[in-house]
């Protein structure tokens, strides 16, 4: 009984919170924007997308079978490296401190 009780608190602390929290997003905007008022630069996109990306590789490392979720990750991760390929072919300075910033391959 003790189990399924816990199993059920698991759960539901799980469901109840997002991935990506509003404070954690604005975190990242604040970190990456390029001026005051930018929340939609490919910079601040690509580093959104990848937080949520670590966060739902971890989720994917507890839960194996969630495909739905590994969709939505690969889906994550393709708009990431168009994000990526549009900068390097834009703006070379900027691709290379962001994607050392990131901490990314390349």
């Amino acid at each position: 009984m003790a189990n399924k009780i816990r199993i059920l608190v698991r759960i539901r602390q799980f469901v109840n919170t997002p991935m990506l929290t509003p404070r954690k997003k604005q975190n990242l905007i604040k970190e990456y924007k390029l001026h005051e008022s930018d929340t939609g630069s490919a910079e601040v996109q690509t580093a959104l997308l990848t937080k949520s990306i670590i966060e739902l590789t971890s989720h994917l490392k507890t839960h194996p079978k969630d495909n739905h979720s590994r969709r939505g990750l690969l889906k994550m991760v393709g708009k990431r490296r168009r994000l990526l390929d549009y900068l390097a072919k834009n703006n070379k300075k900027s691709y290379t401190s962001l994607v050392r910033k990131l901490g990314l391959k390349k």
